[in-house]
């Protein structure tokens, strides 16, 4: 089955042309090397997908004939990340949103109702 095929079918991306487009960025990677969306995957292969600031592994046990539902992914594929890297993650995603500020602008109606009971 194609890398971008399986990648989909497994629910490691919404689209199939969102994996095809990891695959030819480079953030899919099997043995530190770039693979290609036509790159075969076979049960036991291990490959990794590279995220901003953290990587991701995996673990191929079997082929899906078609994308699968949720339930059905821990059948065909196991994650392998080491600890520090799933660490990682949790620390970027709670960076994420700690000290975000909404884009000023025109105040929305909750502002606006704000501004008003304060002023009165």
């Amino acid at each position: 089955m194609r890398a971008d095929r399986y990648l989909w079918s497994v629910r490691l991306f919404k689209t199939r042309g969102l994996a095809a487009e990891a695959l030819k960025k480079g953030k899919v990677t099997m043995d530190e090397v770039r693979i290609k969306a036509s790159r075969v995957m076979s049960p036991g292969a291990q490959f990794q997908i590279t995220y901003l600031g953290y990587k991701r592994q995996f673990k191929v046990l079997a082929l899906p004939v078609s994308r699968v539902g949720a339930k059905l992914v821990p059948d065909l594929l196991v994650e392998t990340t080491a600890q520090s890297e799933l660490d990682r993650r949790d620390q970027l995603a709670a960076a994420k949103g700690f000290g975000s500020h909404r884009v000023v602008g025109r105040p929305t109606k909750k502002d606006r109702r704000d501004i008003e009971d304060f002023m009165s």
